[in-house]
Formats: structure tokens, C-alpha cells, sequence
């Protein structure tokens, strides 16, 4: 992988990761789109940037990360995120055995992008307009439901979102907790992806990812390039996206998903 390609995989990263797009698809499509071979060290790349995304959340509410009045939110997240590391670990080579198939992640997408397009109608009246109220049972739930984006193509966000929207949060607070949500979730996955993981395991090319990218000085500068550009460009896309949320809803990104879904199902099934 060349700093070209690492920048723009990045830059894929930073803009989705926080979208209910499925920043795993869009990452896989462009890899594809772009001729990039699909190898152990650009699917570790594709996990171990959201490093810099979860940086971006961190920085941007700070405030309340670090706030040491509100405890119960470290409460919430740390039982919030036990059923993605359960369940994560359990599926995690059926979850790396999709990541290449392109027809089916695009065929997920479109689905995706149907039922964002009712989410709006199915959730009217909020009654949680602050994090601070989510009881820790709907906070659970709310982790369950952040596990549907195992699949590849359904998106993080968009899952833990309407999971949010089911136990009654408004649209901004199911957003930022879904934000909050993504750091011990994200954190973990790129911890275990960095140094816990044997990348092509039972094959004479094993390694672990540190392995990998201490490999070469090459391969450092395109890590740190990496986190970086998907740290500043997650700011960027997270302050827009509530911002968008906030005014119009899902249905934007719903059809949004269904067009690029359809487009790219039907450039994949005939390569």
C-alpha cells in the first residue's frame, strides 16, 4: 500500500465511520474500485485507522469524556460494549470471511437503506433527550443492537442509532451515544487487531499487525498517515452528520445507501 492509497482509504474512514453508511463497505468498495490487492495488511489498515476516528470523538466532547462528575457514563458504555467483544470475538472469522465479498455487503446496504427510510415515521416522540438519562439497561440494549453491524455493509452507527431511537432517545442523543459507544467498542477492535490478532493465520505469512507494521518504515509512516487524515476528517464529518440528523433525519442517507447499494451490486456481479 502506497500513501496515496493510504490517504484515500483514510479519508473513506473518517467521512463513514460515524454515518449509518458502513464506513467497512465504502473502505472495501474503494480498495476494489481502486485495483488494490486485498491482502492480511490492507484488512488490518481498514480496522486499525479507526484509531484516529476514535481520537476524533474524544476531542470533540471532551468535555464530557472527562468530566468526573458523570461516572455513570463510563458505567453505561463499559456494559453497553460487552455483547460487541462477546459476540466480536465469537464470529470473528465468519465476520473476515464476508469482508470480501463485495455482492453481498452491496445487497446489505440497499437493505439498510430501505428501512432508514421509514426510521423517522417508526420513532416520533422521544422522551430521553440527554445521555445522563439513559438507564443502564437501555444502554445494554442499545450495545445488543450495536452488534448487528457484524455484518459487514450494515453499519455501526446505524445500528446502534435505531437501537438508541428503540429505547426511546431523540435523534442527537441516540447520535452521541452511538458516538460514545464507538470509542471502548472501536478502541477494543483495534487493540485486538493490532496485538492480538494473527493476520493470515495458518499460513507461512502469520503475523500480528504490529508485526506488520513495524515490517518497514514504509508501513509505519502509512499507519501514522492513516490515523491522522481519518482523525481530521472525522471531525469534520461528525459535526456535519448531527448537524444533518438534527434538521432532516435518516432519509437522506437512506437513499443514499439504496443508490450506491445498487450501483455497485450491479458493477460487482458481473466482475
Amino acid at each position: 500500500m502506497n500513501y496515496f492509497e493510504a490517504i484515500i482509504i483514510a479519508i473513506v474512514e473518517g467521512l463513514t465511520e460515524y454515518l449509518p453508511i458502513s464506513s467497512t463497505a465504502h473502505m472495501g468498495f474503494t480498495a476494489a474500485l481502486m485495483g488494490m490487492e486485498e491482502s492480511e495488511y490492507l484488512k488490518m489498515f481498514q480496522v486499525s485507522i479507526q484509531f484516529g476516528a476514535i481520537l476524533s470523538i474524544v476531542v470533540l466532547y471532551w468535555r464530557k469524556f472527562f468530566d468526573l462528575k458523570n461516572l455513570s457514563l463510563y458505567l453505561k458504555l463499559a456494559i453497553a460494549v460487552i455483547p460487541a467483544l462477546v459476540l466480536g470475538k465469537l464470529f470473528d472469522d465468519k465476520i473476515e470471511a464476508v469482508l470480501g465479498n463485495q455482492v453481498a455487503i452491496s445487497a446489505v446496504l440497499v437493505l439498510g437503506g430501505v428501512i432508514l427510510l421509514f426510521v423517522d415515521k417508526w420513532f416520533k416522540n422521544p422522551t430521553i433527550t440527554d445521555e445522563k438519562d439513559i438507564p443502564i439497561k437501555k444502554a445494554l440494549i442499545i450495545g445488543f443492537w450495536q452488534c448487528l453491524a457484524m455484518m459487514p455493509g450494515t453499519s455501526r452507527s446505524a445500528a446502534s442509532i435505531i437501537g438508541g431511537l428503540t429505547q426511546g432517545l431523540s435523534r442527537k442523543a441516540a447520535a452521541e451515544f452511538s458516538f460514545f459507544l464507538a470509542v471502548p467498542t472501536m478502541l477494543a477492535v483495534t487493540v485486538y487487531s493490532i496485538f492480538v490478532k494473527t493476520w493470515g493465520e495458518g499460513t507461512p505469512q502469520a503475523q500480528k499487525g504490529y508485526e506488520m507494521i513495524m515490517a518497514s518504515q514504509e508501513n509505519i509512516m502509512v499507519f501514522i498517515i492513516g490515523n491522522i487524515v481519518a482523525f481530521i476528517v472525522a471531525m469534520i464529518a461528525v459535526k456535519t452528520f448531527i448537524s444533518v440528523l438534527t434538521k432532516y433525519g435518516f432519509k437522506f442517507w437512506g437513499w443514499y445507501r439504496i443508490i450506491i447499494g445498487i450501483v455497485l451490486l450491479f458493477y460487482f456481479w458481473n466482475q
